[in-house]
């Protein structure tokens, strides 16, 4: 598992709030702190809760908890529905004993499913590919597993394998696949859902230099993307990622206030973070 990828959830002040609820559900603990980013960790694995212009959350990415027992679904289930809502009821269905679906509320969605992990990574994202992208949940793997290395396309399985009806046999009903060794799920639906990929769950991408800012900034936003603000960019399928370098963080982090806040400024002016830009921020 590659913890320099993790999603990050927005928020609209609340973050902090919400990083005790999560930790609380699921026996986390809280890495960073500061009034725009809370860093999390659950069962190892690294989450950005950000304090900025929010957007409603929504299903089209959800966070699947892949869970040893019947009683860890339920466990997690009961703490979620505080304030939440059921997407899909908790019971019994053809591809889980114990399966549940449920938007938080803060609005995030979580599956809780009971089954074998993907390599070890008990909570995985799940990306929903719907209204013009339905159906191109296989093309959409191989565009992200082109793009970064070690990557992989695991098991598809199709709606015609689980006689899913109201579907195209031969959409995704589920797939894994893995970018530099982080997992990801996906399924494609025909459904007219009221939503779809926005800001408000995005993926960052934490890079070590610039050559490799400038390569996943690039090739992310390439085919019909678009470049955003302070390193956001939207892929041709309207997934939000962040591509943001090691030193940029460590720069913004600094225990100096005054000079993180002029790192800070420099990278608000910016599409694709320049580090040596940040550099000069930092030291003027």
């Amino acid at each position: 598992m590659n913890n320099n990828i993790f999603p990050c959830i927005l928020h609209n002040g609340d973050a902090r709030k919400s990083a005790d609820f999560y930790c609380n559900i699921f026996d986390g603990k809280v890495t960073i702190d500061n009034q725009v980013v809370i860093n999390i960790e659950l069962f190892g694995q690294k989450i950005m809760l950000l304090n900025g212009p929010e957007q409603d959350k929504n299903p089209s990415v959800s966070f699947m908890v892949i869970c040893d027992t019947e009683d860890e679904v339920q466990k997690y289930w009961d703490q979620l529905q505080e304030g939440g809502k059921a997407l899909m009821a908790l019971g019994s269905y053809p591809w889980s004993k114990k399966y549940g679906w449920i938007q938080d509320q803060y609005g995030v969605s979580w599956q809780l499913f009971l089954g074998e992990k993907a390599s070890g990574q008990k909570l995985v994202p799940t990306l929903m590919f719907m209204h013009e992208n339905n159906g191109k949940s296989v093309e959409a793997m191989e565009f992200y597993t082109r793009t970064f290395p070690n990557s992989s396309i695991g098991n598809i399985s199709k709606y015609k394998d689980g006689g899913e009806s109201g579907e195209d046999p031969e959409h995704v009903m589920h797939a894994h696949f893995s970018i530099n060794d982080y997992n990801l799920f996906c399924m494609d639906s025909s459904h007219d859902h009221q939503f779809d990929f926005n800001q408000g769950i995005s993926m960052v991408v934490m890079t070590k230099d610039q050559e490799e800012t400038d390569y996943f900034w690039n090739s992310l936003s390439a085919e019909g993307g678009s470049q955003e603000v302070c390193g956001w960019l939207k892929d041709k399928y309207g997934l939000s990622w962040q591509v943001f370098p090691e030193k940029a963080s460590e720069l913004v982090n600094d225990p100096d206030k005054e000079k993180s806040q002029k790192v800070l400024q420099a990278i608000m002016k910016m599409k694709n973070i320049i580090i040596k830009d940040l550099e000069e921020a930092y030291n003027s």
